[in-house]
């Protein structure tokens, strides 16, 4: 396994780490379904326990996954081994009474809960978990004393900033100036991390570095769905009547992941090492995070570790996928 540092931190994690989502298993937020179904405790045990094994050491998770489940199941599976490794969580999405989830005795409060949730004294990386600070970013100034107060306090190592848009960034990262950003990037849409675009732009010039959810496009990557049988997700599953999995949207990308098997190989392993090592070319990448909910899911990708894609793989692979 290969090991990046975030950022200017000296924070150091594995290139192909875990993204816990999946471990809050079904859960809604404000009316809209985040969740997961199918989570078995024992199978997430399993997994977790092979990716320590193979060098994993960098677990993303947020308060507001399964309400604090996944951070709860997370250190119920590592018990001593929760200072062995690097745990970031987020708060932002969890409002709890407050009337905003950026107010400043919320965010306190929450990182308080996730250290008990983690069973930890501090959180490595803890990250705003979306750029909306109110009208005009009215919270955005106390949110982030409170945060510094809590790294001055020991409470947190490093600060982080998950967003959605271009614009959130751009206008948050200069006042913010967190070490690290996340967001989704995967074959389908890199633009966050693409060369000349504006967030790869400021992530090279404030030496920051970009950490990658849903590298494998919540598996439409690896060709487990095809249009003529469609998935159908359950209620409370985050990706019931999402339009990517509509039988419209998979003919047109069942064609393209073909020409991917002609090239690197069929096998889920072999699509697996095509969409995380595209990301992983690009050196703002610090880490990528795949969800997973069993233990065969952690060992399809990390055989992809250490077989890094060539410059002219990568020209292929981005043809290919994004073809017109």
């Amino acid at each position: 396994m290969e090991y990046r540092n975030l950022g200017k931190s000296n924070i150091k994690v594995s290139e192909i780490s875990l993204g816990c989502w999946t471990m809050g298993g079904r859960n809604w937020s404000r009316g809209t379904s985040i969740g997961w179904a199918d989570v078995d405790e024992t199978e997430i045990r399993s997994a977790i326990d092979y990716a320590l094994e193979h060098g994993v050491n960098h677990f993303d998770n947020a308060d507001v996954y399964g309400n604090g489940k996944a951070e709860r199941m997370l250190a119920h599976i590592l018990g001593s081994r929760t200072n062995d490794v690097i745990i970031a969580t987020k708060v932002g999405h969890a409002w709890g009474t407050a009337a905003h989830a950026y107010e400043p005795q919320h965010i306190r409060h929450q990182c308080e809960q996730s250290l008990i949730n983690l069973k930890r004294d501090t959180i490595d990386l803890y990250y705003f978990h979306h750029g909306d600070f109110g009208p005009n970013d009215q919270y955005l100034e106390d949110a982030l004393a409170v945060m510094h107060r809590l790294r001055d306090e020991g409470k947190i190592r490093t600060i982080g900033l998950s967003a959605y848009s271009n614009a959130d960034f751009l206008r948050l990262v200069p006042k913010i100036k967190p070490d690290v950003l996340q967001s989704w990037a995967h074959i389908m849409d890199d633009h966050f991390i693409g060369a000349g675009q504006p967030v790869r732009k400021l992530l090279e010039s404030e030496s920051m570095s970009f950490v990658a959810f849903s590298p494998l496009n919540q598996g439409l990557l690896l060709h487990k769905f095809t249009a003529k049988n469609p998935p159908e997700f359950v209620s409370g599953d985050n990706r019931q009547d999402k339009d990517k999995f509509s039988k419209a949207a998979l003919e047109v990308l069942e064609p393209r992941l073909e020409k991917l098997e002609a090239r690197f190989g069929s096998t889920t392993e072999d699509l697996a090492r095509v969409a995380l090592q595209y990301l992983l070319h690009e050196p703002v990448v610090g880490a990528v995070i795949p969800g997973f909910r069993n233990l065969k899911q952690v060992q399809i990708n990390l055989a992809a570790q250490d077989k890094p894609l060539t410059a002219d793989e990568v020209k292929f692979v981005r043809s290919t996928i994004n073809a017109k």
